[in-house]
């Protein structure tokens, strides 16, 4: 099949999607666009920072857009194209934009709240500690996975029968690297010019495609060649400074900044299958169950439940919810600015999700056999054999493309650092913080917190991506799941429609809770059989057991708040 085509009966779905199912929602639970939201009611300087629309919308998109759609997307194409395809739609437009939006939504009308705070809100002070340490082990499983993806990316060393050497790739991945710390630079000054200036529209707009091409210039000329222990420790520094500066000093202007090359990113991507228009060289369906190695597949299982739970990011994920209540929340200066932040940011990431699938899809070989190499490695070169198209000169298109994947993970490494901080304090603060014991000021102080954070994460990062990211795609369903549980209470009580709501909640979680009584079973398998260690498979169980516990105590608890609220209005509505 022709991947044009592809493209665009995806496009013509999300687009009708946004405009018709998205703003039917909005409508339905109620926008009003003169009402003071949270960062204005509650302007800070650091979280609650009134900002522009499509800026917000820039942070959410990046925050979001992490390894997750490309990844995912080309992991799960083992199972075929179409049934990637068919859940990247369905689930992007029925299952992820809805929970982002519903999550941004019912943080905004509860004055930037995070979602552990309005758990506490609507269903108890159990249910939001017990959601608040779900989430923290959750920022460490993506901080762990990630992180590592990054190191990879960047790494100018490869190690073959246990000889390391300098890789063919050192002088591209190193450059990479220093346009990624050159865009960290930047963007500090940007967010001081914005500070003391304030431009916004094209103004804005061409400082931040100045420092943009300024950051490739001195990547691109002065790599940095280090191996992947040096970019392990380079990351978790930045990540530290993305946990405790004010938004506005870094983080944000580092997103607007990405999503420039995002969009650089998707337009090349589009245009290269517009004008090359290759076939789609994947099968349409292979097996309902595939084997890790086999084909090249990276993943093992049946198609329930390991489809939905490795496409992840690109239909459904739990971790855009924490973006939404946690920062994004804080700084939507008008609620008709909401749609587009929520609804409109997940549907384009299930657009790039598409985009992979094709990618990988053109890369094939004729017989379907998938093009050798990770996930990031097809793409970033599928993308880059566009650009050279248009007469790019090969190693711009490569470090182009190379710092553009490293960004898909770097973006959602920082704010999920800063989101991690923020539920290890939340998980430890009472309402008169100021009078609390010395122990509990000192878990909620923002350095001891973030450090706590990456201390844990730095240690999964040596489990490695490939065996973090079953769990973390167990876990971020289910998290997606308690997300849509809480969403429902929170309707509920406040006399909104919630029945779109039902159909995604027990989908994800008969998905999620599979999934991860599947990793719990091979953890024991290994075990039983003597081929385990603690620091992977150990590892692996302990959370995989604190997550369906965990996950099975908060649905629980929903579900009796819920029961409850539906007593309350029999007995109102009688009277």
């Amino acid at each position: 099949m022709n991947t044009l085509v592809i493209i665009l009966i995806a496009a013509v779905c999300l687009v009708c999607a946004y405009a018709g199912y998205g703003r039917w929602i909005a409508k339905n639970w109620g926008i009003d666009p003169n009402a003071k939201t949270p960062a204005v009611r509650l302007e800070d300087g650091e979280d609650y920072v009134p900002t522009n629309g499509w800026t917000v919308f820039s942070h959410q998109f990046s925050s979001i857009a992490g390894a997750g759609p490309v990844t995912g997307a080309i992991q799960a194409a083992a199972f075929g194209w179409l049934p990637v395809l068919l859940w990247v739609l369905l689930g992007g437009i029925f299952f992820g934009a809805v929970t982002d939006f519903g999550a941004l939504y019912a943080s905004v009308k509860n004055d930037g709240k995070s979602m552990g705070m309005l758990i506490e809100k609507y269903i108890g002070k159990l249910g939001r500690r017990l959601f608040l340490l779900f989430c923290w082990l959750f920022t460490l499983l993506v901080i762990a996975a990630f992180a590592d993806m990054v190191a990879n990316t960047f790494n100018a060393y490869t190690t073959t029968d246990g000889v390391t050497s300098l890789a063919a790739a050192a002088q591209t991945n190193g450059a990479a690297g220093m346009v990624s710390i050159m865009f960290m630079v930047f963007a500090v000054i940007f967010g001081l010019i914005q500070k003391k200036f304030n431009f916004d529209g094209w103004k804005e707009a061409v400082i931040g495609i100045v420092f943009i091409i300024l950051s490739f210039v001195i990547g691109s000329n002065f790599p940095i060649i280090l191996g992947k222990e040096g970019w392990i420790y380079i990351t978790f520094v930045y990540i530290f400074f993305a946990a405790v500066l004010p938004m506005w000093l870094l983080k944000q202007p580092r997103d607007y900044m990405t999503t420039f090359m995002f969009i650089a990113m998707i337009i090349g991507a589009v245009v290269g299958l517009v004008v090359a228009h290759p076939t789609m060289n994947l099968r349409p369906f292979t097996s309902w169950t595939v084997v890790s190695g086999e084909n090249g597949s990276l993943i093992s299982g049946s198609l329930f439940p390991i489809l939905f739970v490795t496409v992840a990011c690109g239909a459904v994920s739990g971790f855009h919810s924490l973006v939404s209540s946690g920062t994004s929340s804080k700084t939507v200066e008008n609620e008709k600015d909401m749609l587009k932040v929520g609804y409109g940011a997940m549907v384009l990431e299930s657009l790039l999700a598409v985009l992979a699938l094709c990618v990988a899809g053109a890369s094939a070989a004729a017989d379907g056999t998938p093009a050798a190499g990770t996930p990031f490695q097809v793409f970033s070169n599928g993308v880059a054999g566009f650009f050279e198209m248009f007469g790019v000169p090969v190693y711009a298109a490569t470090v182009f493309m190379t710092m553009c994947v490293s960004a898909l993970a770097l973006t959602s490494l920082d704010a999920v650092a800063r989101i991690g901080r923020m539920s290890f304090q939340e998980l430890f603060s009472v309402d008169d913080m100021k009078h609390a014991e010395g122990w509990r000021k000192l878990f909620c102080n923002t350095y001891f917190s973030t450090i706590v954070t990456l201390v844990f994460g730095f240690i999964l990062a040596k489990i490695g991506y490939n065996n973090i990211w079953p769990l973390f795609g167990s876990a971020n369903q289910l998290l997606s799941a308690l997300v849509l549980a809480t969403l429902c209470v929170f309707l509920k009580v406040t006399g909104r429609s919630n029945k779109m709501l039902f159909p995604p909640l027990i989908i994800m979680l008969c998905v999620t809770f599979t999934a991860l009584v599947q990793i719990l079973v091979g953890c024991v398998q290994a075990y039983m059989a003597g081929s385990a260690t603690f620091l992977m498979q150990g590892l692996q169980l302990i959370l995989a057991i604190l997550l369906i516990l965990l996950g099975v105590i908060i649905v629980v608890n929903s579900l009796r708040v819920y029961a409850a609220s539906e007593k309350n209005s029999e007995k109102a509505s009688a009277q």
